[in-house]
Parts: structure tokens; sequence; C-alpha cells
């Protein structure tokens, strides 16, 4: 793994990877803006309701994961519990190795990326492949995915082009119906003969004990519809009550992501296949795997972040992320909401560099269809780092961190919350002036802020001008 201050300069440098990001950043914002505007007429409220009811299934995820257990049993779906990444790996090779299986297709699954089954399954021996056309791409590439909804966004249809002539034979091509054709041809081959699909989860009702996918491409039936035995990974927030409270969050869920006002295609699996039906698998299971999330269910502050629906329009908004790319964070889920779930799941100790990658102007919190204030949980997170928080995440007592940062942060605090130290501080400022213009190159922090930015000049009047803002601020 690359220090993340040099994969951040290399990105910043890709000026291709920029260029993509940037376009593709801006069509998703227009949509998701001009989707709420013509389809929505009370959005703030849709999302008011989601939050209360992503809220109550997690106040009572227990009785929910317990109720979705008996009643997805009784439809006939095998229901299997992990408690680690580990753990569910070891479960779908488990269910391979029984029914003598060396392939299984994946239908899109972020949850898959976080448990690293692809690479599992590989020092098995077994073959894992994509069918979701972005996950196509970048499994070609050998690379992992850049955004958590559209997988390949940082690649122009040039390079796609490229990488199918260079890893399938394909000619070389880049209109995009003709791309398609490759992809399909490839996936067509591919799905012949299928015996085990493999599928994330979008959502889960535990009343009726179903489970629900959507999707754009099809592609997701068919590792749902077309094999023996079908697999749903599944993170236990996903578990909801009812339907109608999943069918709220689908209704954010598009217009958030893509701006679409609904998905392409809904999936909702109830059971195998029964006497009289003409598709579908003869065996269901659904691995319900935890990875932390009960840690962070435990805490106050974090378990917030659980309320994710996966829709990336904190990434869509972010102007770290456009930047940069996913590829920076070098975690699993990037952007604002990976900066938050990420050092939970994974280790402070393993993922806290990337709560740099953020400038706290509050966008993502204003875009979170189900209210996660990811701004403030990013900057508690921060404490968390330097050892100024509250009841630490994991691995946070292994992390890493600058003694100075820590203390010019303990600084700041104590002159921010002293009415008498700050106005004092901000009056005596100017005094500095000289010293910071003359050693920005050497004073840390400073030196990394001057090197990209102008410097600003610390004023006399300082202390007159915050003042004015403030007085604007509380008017």
């Amino acid at each position: 793994m690359k220090a993340h201050e040099e994969i951040v300069n290399l990105k910043l440098n890709d000026t291709q990877m920029r260029e993509n990001l940037n376009n593709a950043m801006h069509t998703l914002q227009k949509n998701r803006l001009k989707v709420i505007d013509d389809k929505f007429k009370d959005w703030q409220g849709l999302r008011a309701k989601a939050k209360q009811a992503k809220n109550n299934a997690l106040m009572s995820l227990e009785e929910r994961l317990v109720e979705f257990e008996k009643n997805a049993t009784k439809n006939g779906i095998k229901v299997h519990w992990a408690s680690s990444d580990e753990d569910a790996c070891e479960i779908i090779y488990e269910i391979m190795k029984e029914n003598n299986i060396s392939k299984i297709l994946k239908g899109k699954s972020m949850a898959s990326e976080e448990i690293g089954l692809n690479h599992y399954l590989e020092k098995k021996g077994l073959k894992a492949i994509e069918t979701d056309l972005g996950e196509v791409i970048i499994q070609l590439d050998n690379e992992v995915p850049v955004h958590i909804v559209v997988p390949a966004i940082h690649k122009n249809r040039y390079e796609i082009g490229k990488t199918f002539q260079e890893k399938l034979g394909a000619e070389l091509e880049s209109e995009p119906e003709k791309l398609n054709a490759i992809a399909r041809k490839y996936l067509r081959d591919e799905f012949e003969g299928l015996k085990l699909g493999l599928s994330g989860v979008n959502f889960a009702m535990s009343r009726e004990g179903a489970f629900w996918l959507i999707e754009n491409e099809g592609n997701g039936r068919m590792c749902t519809t077309a094999p023996d035995i079908h697999i749903a990974l599944c993170g236990i927030e996903k578990v909801m009550e009812s339907f109608e409270d999943a069918a709220t969050m689908v209704h954010l869920l598009t217009p958030s992501a893509t701006g679409q006002f609904i998905p392409t295609y809904n999936n909702i699996i109830t059971a195998p296949r029964k006497n009289g039906d003409l598709d579908g698998p003869k065996e269901v299971h659904i691995v319900l795997f935890d990875h932390h999330r009960s840690d962070m269910l435990a805490h106050k502050d974090y378990y917030e972040a659980l309320r994710c629906i996966r829709c990336g329009a904190c990434m869509n908004f972010c102007p770290v992320y456009d930047k940069i790319g996913g590829h920076s964070y070098q975690t699993t889920y990037p952007g604002p909401i990976g900066e938050v779930i990420s050092p939970n799941l994974f280790g402070m100790d393993k993922t806290g560099d990337i709560l740099s990658f953020c400038s706290l102007c509050g966008r993502c919190s204003e875009v979170c269809p189900v209210k996660i204030p990811l701004a403030d949980l990013i900057r508690k997170l921060r404490c968390d780092k330097v050892g100024q928080g509250e009841n630490p995440p994991l691995g946070a007592s292994n992390a890493p961190y600058s003694k100075m940062e820590s203390f010019a942060f303990s600084t700041f605090a104590n002159l921010a919350t002293n009415g008498n130290k700050w106005r004092f501080s901000l009056s005596k400022g100017h005094y500095f002036n000289w010293a910071v213009q003359n050693f920005k190159g050497v004073l840390p922090v400073i030196k990394k802020w001057s090197a990209f930015k102008e410097l600003p000049q610390i004023k006399k009047d300082l202390y007159q001008e915050v003042q004015n803002i403030e007085g604007v601020i509380y008017e």
C-alpha cells in the first residue's frame, strides 16, 4: 500500500482521471437536482421519514434479525450468520465446495469487496467473475472500485475500449453501444451453464423474510435467477422492518445515486423456486455478516453512519473526492462515508489517514438522503485519531499521529473555548504574520497549506473582522 500523500499527489497530477471525474460528478449532481425538483413534492419530508425508519430498525436490530431469520427460513431461504469478514468468506467457500462448484458470477456487491471475497476464493483456486459492467472493466484492469455506485466512473469510453481490446481480444471501439455489445458477448459466454450466482442486498425486510435488490443492467437478475444456487451477502444494518420502510429507502436511493426517479430493475427475493415456477434458483442462501457493525451500533455517535443506503451522493458532491478519486482512499468505501465507516470497520490504525481528505464544507451532510451528519462525525473521528475523543473506534490506540498535530489542536481548542483568550489571540495574531509568511516553507501544517494555496495575511484588524462576520451569522 502506498503512503496516502504519495498516491494523492499521483492522482492530482492525473489530468485525464480528474477530467473524467469532474465531468461525471457534475452530471450526477445535475441529474439529482433535476429529478428532485421535477418528481418530488416533499423531498425533505421523505428524508425525515427515512431517517426515522432506519433509526427504528437499528434501535431494534436484534429483534429485526431474529424476525428476519424466522420468516426467511419459513419461506425456504437458508440463513447463515458471520461475525467477521473471514467467516463470511468461509461460508460461501463451503457452499461452493459442498456443491463441487469452481466458479461464481457476481452481481454488484460492495459487501463482497469489503470482505475481500474475490481474493479469498482465488487463494482457494476458485473464480469469482464480476457481471456489473463497471465491475467487469475494473476486474479486467485488476483495479478496485473507485466509487460505490459507479465503480469505473474514472474511465472514459476510449480507455474502456482499449481495455476490452487488450483483455478480451475485441476490436478497438469507443462507441457506447459497441462497447456494451462486447461486454454482453463476454458475459453471455460466462453465464452459460452457471451453477451459482452471488449478489449483495440493498434492503432486507424482517416482517416478510425477503430481500430487495435494485440495479440498472439486468446482470443482477441473471445472477439471482439463472443459476441453481443464489447466495446473497448482507450487512446486518440492511435489515428493515417492513416492505413499506424499504420502499421509502428505494425512493431516496436512485435519485440520490444516479438522478433516476426509479431503478430499471427491482428484484424482490422471497423464496427459492417452487413447484410450477419456470425459473429461479433451487436454493437461496443469505449470509448476514457483522464485521464490527455491532461495535458501531453501540457507539453514541457513529451508529448514525449505519443508516447509510450506499447511494454515493456524498461522493458525488464532495469537492475533495472529485479531485483525488476513490483510489486515493485505499479502502473499500471512499469519500465522506468512507472516512466515517472505514476507521470503524477496518480500524483507525489502518485507515485513519483518510480523515484528512475533508474540508468540512458540510456538503455531504446536506445531500445525504438519510441525514447522516457526516461532517460532524469526521470531525469527531479526527479528535479520536489524536487521542482527544471519547470512546474511540477500533484500532485508535494503535493509530499513528503527530504529537505536534495533537499539541496544535489542543492549544487551538483551549483558545477557542475561552472568550478572553480567544479575543486576545485574535487581537495580537498579526504580530506573528511576518514569521508565518517568511517561514511558511518549514512550519508544520503551514508548509503543506502553502505548497498548494496562497497563505492569507494575518491583519491587525482581524478581531474586528471576525466580530463582524459573527454578527452577520447570528443576526
